[in-house]
């Protein structure tokens, strides 16, 4: 049985990313849920997570980090689940997009963490910001033009990419993001997976508040 540790449902954008796919393609697993404490490494980790992050997969006792990494982990060991497109070119673009998610967009990360309990009315963007939401669209956009057909993710079928894009999701809603029509259907495609609202819900029963917290509630504007 697998063990993922993860950090709290309200911050850890990271740990979002396994638990969504393996709630979606329905792979068991224990879940371990341990205080994230803020941003970057806990040492506090070291006891499950030789990186000092979450998430964590332990498979029989070894361990694999980093989401991306979970993800083609369990992609290899359940290849029947089909967790990437079938199509060669379409599975190359699946894993660029990927790929981009995981390494990039810094200044929409840094401007808005993601802290799913609040829903605000957001704030004008930095030019930075608006320069990575603009690219979020329209990869967002052009990969369901090119490869969804009439299905409603990414790739029509829901795959690693859209999981890789979850905490995204996430910050737009939170922030009340700008987008293209097609980019907030899908937002609202995603927000209505079973497995993101149940990881909503659980977000909504944590206690844990971090002192960023009220900075970015009245930053953005408060509630809507």
């Amino acid at each position: 049985m697998y063990e993922l540790y993860i950090g709290n449902k309200t911050y850890s954008s990271w740990s979002l990313r396994p638990w969504l796919l393996m709630g979606h393609f329905q792979i068991p697993f224990v879940e371990r849920n341990v205080p994230i404490g803020g941003v970057g490494s806990n040492k506090n980790h070291l006891a499950y997570s030789a990186n000092d992050l979450v998430p964590c997969l332990h498979d029989d006792g070894f361990q694999i980090w980093d989401s991306l990494a979970i993800a083609e982990f369990l992609n290899e060991q359940h290849p029947e689940l089909q967790m990437y497109p079938a199509d060669q070119h379409a599975r190359a673009r699946a894993r660029s997009i990927a790929a981009e998610m995981h390494s990039g967009f810094g200044a929409l990360r840094s401007a808005m963490p993601m802290i799913v309990k609040f829903t605000l009315n957001g704030a004008p963007m930095n030019d930075a910001v608006a320069a990575d939401v603009a690219r979020i669209d329209a990869i967002w956009c052009e990969t369901r033009r090119e490869f969804a057909g009439e299905l409603p993710y990414l790739f029509g079928a829901f795959s690693i990419s859209d999981a890789m894009f979850a905490p995204v999701v996430w910050r737009c809603h939170i922030y009340n993001v700008p987008l293209s029509a097609a980019a907030q259907s899908y937002v609202n495609t995603m927000l209505a997976h079973p497995a993101m609202q149940a990881w909503h819900a659980q977000a909504l029963a944590e206690t844990t508040a971090l002192p960023y917290d009220q900075a970015v509630f009245e930053q953005y504007g408060g509630a809507r």
